[in-house]
């Protein structure tokens, strides 16, 4: 499982002293996808031939959000998230970088020195064919090889992760599949099931009334990136196991209540789940969210989504 460390600007090191050496690859890695899962399993093979400990070097908030807030993306694992999807991934460590204003003024050779080499005891560089980072994103693939013949340590230059159709694998495409609803196109990317992680809330206790209880899950992060509203087949992870249930993204417009909010109701299931921390997976969308004439006639629908979402579940299997 990999440690994560968060280190201090001021830290002499930011790794325990018996580490001598480390591979290390550096990124956003948001979504921690099948091509972000090639990389790190090539890193920490990689690192176990070589004697090194694998390392991965990751920035926290996202770099445009200080660079450029206007264009900075939604996140698809933001925070916590993201040390969640990496805690399997076989690599040794994860250094998260507090990306200041600071930092974003670094050249290339400056961030290769002072973090890499100085601070996180790199032998070894693993980067994707497109990378850059440094002021301007000038420290690209040809500058670093350059850079590794220099000072000694080795460069290798990792070619995109391709879906069957021939699409690259990219933050940026399961984004936009999230964003528009496409569930199964964002899961391939993924090489899961795309999903948000909170804690279970108070709410108002209406589907309790209705037949139908219901997880009120707040999301941990305003960045978190999540599909269009309506209502959602899922899968929700607890520490009691796992369910299939449904959920209403978005607005409650039979009680007149306009704030968004992520509802699921689990089959099968009962218990107190406040404050635990859960998973919630989006394995289909069933439907719009809509309002209804009154409590008889959302029962009735509601009854029809728990067929429809047991269906989408069987599918999904």
């Amino acid at each position: 499982m990999a440690e994560a460390l968060r280190p201090a600007p001021d830290d002499e090191s930011w790794l325990p002293p018996d580490v001598a050496g480390t591979v290390v690859t550096v990124g956003t890695f948001d979504g921690v996808h099948r091509g972000h899962h090639e990389v790190l399993a090539r890193l920490a093979g990689r690192a176990r031939e070589a004697g090194l400990s694998s390392l991965l070097v990751t920035f926290e908030p996202h770099p445009l959000e200080v660079v450029n807030p206007d264009v900075a993306p939604h996140l698809l694992t933001p925070g916590r998230e993201k040390l969640a999807a990496l805690a399997e991934s076989g690599i040794d460590y994860v250094a998260v970088v507090p990306f200041t204003r600071t930092l974003a003024g670094y050249e290339a050779a400056q961030f290769v020195d002072l973090v890499l080499r100085d601070r996180l005891r790199m032998r070894e560089l693993f980067v994707g064919h497109d990378h850059g980072f440094g002021r301007g994103r000038s420290g690209d693939a040809q500058t670093l090889r350059r850079m590794g013949a220099e000072r000694g340590f080795r460069v290798e230059v990792i070619e995109p992760v391709s879906l069957s159709d021939g699409h690259a694998v990219s933050s940026t495409a399961i984004r936009r599949a999230v964003a528009g609803g496409d569930l199964d196109r964002a899961a391939l990317g993924l090489g899961r099931p795309y999903g948000v992680t909170g804690p279970v809330v108070q709410g108002e206790a209406r589907g309790r009334l209705l037949g139908y209880p219901t997880l009120n899950v707040a999301l941990e992060s305003p960045r978190k990136l999540l599909p269009p509203e309506g209502v959602y087949a899922v899968r929700v992870h607890t520490r009691g196991g796992d369910f299939g249930g449904m959920c209403n993204l978005g607005p409650r417009p039979t009680f007149g209540d306009a704030a968004r909010s992520l509802e699921a109701h689990l089959f099968d299931a009962a218990g107190d789940w406040y404050d635990q921390t859960v998973g919630v997976d989006f394995v289909a969308r069933l439907r719009d969210t809509q309002r209804f004439a009154g409590v008889e006639e959302l029962t009735a629908q509601l009854g029809r989504d728990a067929q429809a979402a047991r269906r989408a579940l069987q599918r999904a299997r």
